[in-house]
């Protein structure tokens, strides 16, 4: 099923449960966690990035020469000007007329994204990256678990970048989350639009805090495992046990050191925050 736009086809997307981020310990894999459930409702995507033409096409330009080839010149101001003019015509009112609830055009936010290239509903070439409807943050922490656009919480000068996703330039199965300024184009940075129903009322979000004192007792048994008892061990074994207790600053030193490092590339696996539990809970979770 399709739904005809001012000469923009857009597909549907089933509703789905879509799980973001990642379920790794390591520190450097702090920015994409906590692992959660986002939950999306059905909705319409376009299968490819905005060309020049369907821009042109969808204004009533009408410029034969324009290009069919994915258009790197839309900013983030200019996608949502080009969706606020659809959304005034009577094309938009008649696609709509039939459909439950309010309904908007806009981009894609994280989760819509995720749940459309489940469903192979979309496609985005290898190294490009695509603008999203939502503000930039450093983890998940905070995101919305409805899918709806993620508002700016944000000050300074990532108060006006838009958070994108990015496609790895040989593996179009690895994405990665970053940001782009939302009033200037860069190269290889496109844009596409979601036909999508306007999210009503509280929306649950990914709580902000977390179990502090359970994250540091975590911290203290895995550095003690993997780093402090390890550099005293090895002395002793290796017949230097006099070192162990003559040494035993540098060698606690050298533990955290080693301890602080291991933290870094692994940590047990975090649990993956489900939607029911944010809805039905008002607890800290630990992630």
């Amino acid at each position: 099923m399709s739904i005809e736009l001012n000469g923009l086809t857009m597909v549907a997307v089933a509703g789905a449960t879509t799980v973001l981020g990642t379920t790794k310990g390591g520190w450097i894999h702090a920015s994409q966690r906590p692992s959660y459930e986002a939950k999306t409702p059905a909705f319409y995507v376009m299968a490819s990035p905005l060309t020049e033409r369907q821009v042109t096409d969808a204004l009533g330009l009408g410029n034969n020469d324009a290009s069919d080839t994915a258009m790197q010149s839309l900013t983030s101001l200019e996608v949502n000007e080009l969706a606020h003019h659809i959304m005034q015509g009577e094309a938009f009112k008649r696609a709509v007329a039939d459909l439950e609830g309010k309904w908007e055009l806009r981009c894609p936010t994280q989760a819509e994204w995720h749940a459309a290239r489940d469903q192979s509903a979309l496609a985005l070439e290898p190294g490009w990256t695509e603008r999203l409807a939502d503000a930039p943050a450093s983890n998940h922490r905070g995101a919305m678990m409805d899918g709806r656009p993620r508002p700016s919480e944000l000050m300074g000068p990532a108060a006006s970048q838009m958070a994108a996703i990015a496609v790895h330039p040989k593996n179009t199965n690895i994405t990665a989350m970053t940001s782009v300024p939302h009033d200037r184009p860069l190269p290889n940075v496109v844009a596409r639009l979601v036909l999508t129903p306007i999210r009503q009322g509280d929306a649950f979000r990914v709580p902000n805090n977390t179990d502090v004192w359970r994250n540091f007792r975590s911290e203290v048994v895995w550095t003690t495992l993997l780093g402090i008892v390890p550099s005293f061990l090895i002395p002793v074994l290796r017949g230097m046990s006099d070192y162990a207790s003559e040494g035993w600053v540098n060698l606690l030193f050298g533990g955290l050191c080693a301890g602080f490092f291991t933290g870094a590339l692994w940590r047990p696996s975090r649990p993956i925050l489900r939607y029911d539990d944010v809805a039905s809970s008002s607890d800290r979770l630990f992630q």
